[in-house]
């Protein structure tokens, strides 16, 4: 099994190297596919429901899906071969003829009938070398039946010019139709507009390619989806002959992109019509309409820079805009979706440089939104009431360069009812300047509208602000840009000490530290993180140990030391195996699981406690060294039972002996001693 494996996937590498053309690439990955059926076979993939087949590549074979529909598997004869009775595959080559009698072998017999009523079968029968884009049978019974009418009315004229605008005087093989390229029709020289995409799929005047390479005697076929028309109007005509597109029209013209509408190119225009425009509250449109800047972003947030025919969509792909920023392109089904809606009401309008898709939305891009606005458009629906319950809209819809940070849902807790106190929150998350995340930098102070400096973190793998960490890209709006943060800021409202002293869960703790002799070191303005123990983490040691420890203010600073450091750790800085220095001099480890953090495999109970000279992180129990072998993977794990401190109550050895801690508590007297000699 694992030798036809890696077969295959060498056989897929060389036809990656092989093949000349994208679609000469998937068509050999399709005769991969279909060779276990025998020589010359190819795997199709055939939508369920429908007669629409493609060549497979290998993301399609996998996913077994086009256009998120699920496809079946077909085993066809690859182009020019056909099957012998009796045999395995398609082992013979299809006989050359002339382009009229392929023409009846290959699905277009439909084509071949009418080249006979419009005395075209003479031409096409005789000396020459032509391609022949032959509408198949089905391509004729879509047309509406007033043009097909039109043109077999009078057959000598508008059946023939028809047809030969499908005919090139030359050979052209799948592999010579570019990207891009045009080649003049049998018609007036009228052009046709082929595009070859990168996943194998070729159009000519977007109608596709569904048999590409039928060779003939005096030329080839190649039979299409549709049948195509001359193209002689660029898309700025379109615009101005369309009464749908008058809105659109009278936008184009006051940002000043007509010319470039009218001038060479292989644009896609995704056009908006009259009732998309309808949609937009009126308030939001005026806005726009009257800002040249927003009004030729959005504009140019319709416009890709290439053209991609319908046909050319069989999967989702993000492409750019002249914006600057990216829409997804995709498809459901036969319908086109842009960033997974479908809203796309008419597609292929065809120009002489691009090609134009209706839509029925207006798609506005985040730098002609208000902050207001980004806010809206994000699922952070819970902070954007409460900014408006704030009473601060004023600031959300004007001009004022700002940066909002905006909590995700789940990032409020309980009942979220406007006080004054939330109010002056609220109004926290607002700074005074409009920022990028990527020009933050570690140390910066940042002004919010309420009046405090927030404080900005740098870790390996988060941007922190306080203690709410940045969630996802930044949304760049018009004026102001949005920061979408996994908390609800808790800005500093003093030092460590005014924290735990306001904290009625730390008294032991409190006195613990006044014990020892570090109340004014944790009064200064340095940075420090504390894990600090609760009440409860105290009440778990032994009563006789705990005793013996608050009468020693020489060990009781060892072992608080060992819970603090002089560098500032909120928890989203904290990833696995994260090692923090203590002013003890050993290192904690610490590990993130579950969204809890981890430190020498306890659990901490409330994280990001804010100081304005460092951070609280609550534990309920009090952190020993880690076994000196312990598997450190461990670490950011759920913490196995610990060892009591003291084995029991009538443990004669207690804390003191414990051989780890008491290392710790060695260590820290000895520095003891040594300072004051």
């Amino acid at each position: 099994m694992k030798v036809c494996a890696l077969a295959l996937g060498l056989a897929l590498v060389l036809t990656v190297c092989v093949a000349r053309s994208p679609f000469q690439a998937v068509l050999q990955h399709s005769r991969i596919r279909g060779r276990t059926h025998g020589p010359n076979v190819c795997a199709m993939q055939q939508i369920r429901g429908t007669s629409k087949k493609y060549f497979t590549n290998c993301k399609q074979w996998y996913h077994r899906k086009i256009c998120g529909k699920p496809t079946v598997i077909t085993y066809e004869c690859c182009p020019g071969y056909e099957k012998i009775p009796g045999e395995k595959g398609c082992p013979a080559a299809l006989p050359l003829v002339n382009i009229y009698s392929t023409l009846g072998v290959v699905g277009a017999s439909t084509t071949q009938m009418y080249s006979d009523r419009a005395q075209l079968r003479d031409e096409i029968e005789g000396p020459g070398s032509f391609t022949f884009f032959a509408p198949s049978n089905k391509a004729w019974e879509s047309l509406p039946t007033e043009i097909l009418d039109a043109l077999v009315s009078n057959v000598n004229i508008e059946l023939l010019n028809a047809l030969h605008y499908h005919m090139v005087n030359r050979r052209l093989t799948s592999e010579e139709l570019k990207h891009g390229s045009t080649f003049s029709s049998m018609y007036q020289d009228a052009p046709v507009h082929i595009h070859h995409y990168s996943n194998g799929i070729v159009t000519v005047n977007c109608a596709r390619l569904v048999k590409p390479d039928q060779h003939a005697t005096n030329g080839i076929v190649h039979v299409v989806d549709r049948v195509i028309t001359a193209i002689s109007n660029n898309m700025q005509s379109i615009i101005d002959i369309d009464e749908d597109l008058e809105t659109l029209r009278t936008a184009f013209a006051a940002a000043g992109l007509t010319t470039m509408l009218e001038s060479e190119g292989h644009y896609t225009v995704f056009a908006p019509t009259n009732d998309a425009f309808e949609k937009i509250p009126r308030e939001t449109l005026n806005r726009i309409l009257g800002d040249p800047i927003a009004l030729k972003d959005l504009l140019n947030y319709h416009i890709l820079k290439n053209m991609h025919c319908a046909e050319s969509i069989v999967s989702g792909t993000p492409m750019e805009t002249l914006q600057g920023t990216m829409l997804e392109v995709g498809c459901d089904g036969d319908h086109m979706t842009l960033n997974g809606k479908a809203i796309i009401t008419k597609t292929d309008q065809l120009a002489t440089n691009g090609v134009i898709h209706y839509i029925g939305e207006l798609l506005i891009p985040d730098s002609a939104k208000t902050l207001l606005e980004l806010a809206e458009s994000s699922s952070v629906s819970t902070a954007t009431r409460m900014f408006v319950e704030a009473g601060l809209t004023p600031h959300l819809t004007g001009s004022e360069a700002l940066t909002m940070l905006a909590p995700l849902n789940d990032a409020f807790k309980g009942s979220m009812t406007m006080t004054p106190s939330m109010r002056k929150l609220m109004s926290n998350h607002i700074l005074k300047e409009q920022l990028s995340s990527k020009a933050l930098y570690h140390g910066q102070e940042l002004e919010t509208l309420g009046g405090l400096k927030l404080r900005v973190f740098v870790y390996r793998k988060n941007l922190c602000i306080e203690n709410a960490c940045i969630a996802a890209h930044d949304k760049v709006g018009r004026y102001a840009t949005m920061f979408t943060v996994d908390k609800v800021l808790t800005p500093p409202m003093g030092n460590i000490m005014d924290v735990l002293k306001a904290d009625d869960r730390f008294i032991t703790l409190v006195n613990a530290i006044q014990t020892a002799g570090m109340t004014e070191l944790l009064n200064q303005q340095k940075v420090f993180t504390f894990f600090a123990p609760t009440d409860d983490a105290f009440n778990a040691m032994p009563q006789d140990e705990r005793n013996r420890l608050m009468r020693d203010p020489q060990q009781l600073s060892g072992v608080l030391k060992y819970h603090l450091g002089e560098s500032m750790l909120v928890s989203g800085g904290v990833s696995s195996h994260t090692r923090f220095q203590t002013l003890e001099g050993e290192k904690l480890e610490l590990g993130l699981r579950n969204y809890t953090v981890y430190v020498n495999k306890i659990p901490v109970a409330e994280a990001d406690l804010m100081a304005t000279n460092g951070i609280i992180h609550a534990v309920n129990s009090i952190i020993r060294p880690l076994p000196p072998k312990v598997d450190r993977e461990q670490s950011d794990g759920p913490a196995a039972p610990l060892r009591a401190i003291a084995a029991s109550r009538g443990d004669s050895r207690g804390f003191r002996n414990d051989d780890l801690f008491q290392k710790v508590l060695n260590s820290h007297s000895s520095k003891m001693i040594s300072q004051r000699q």
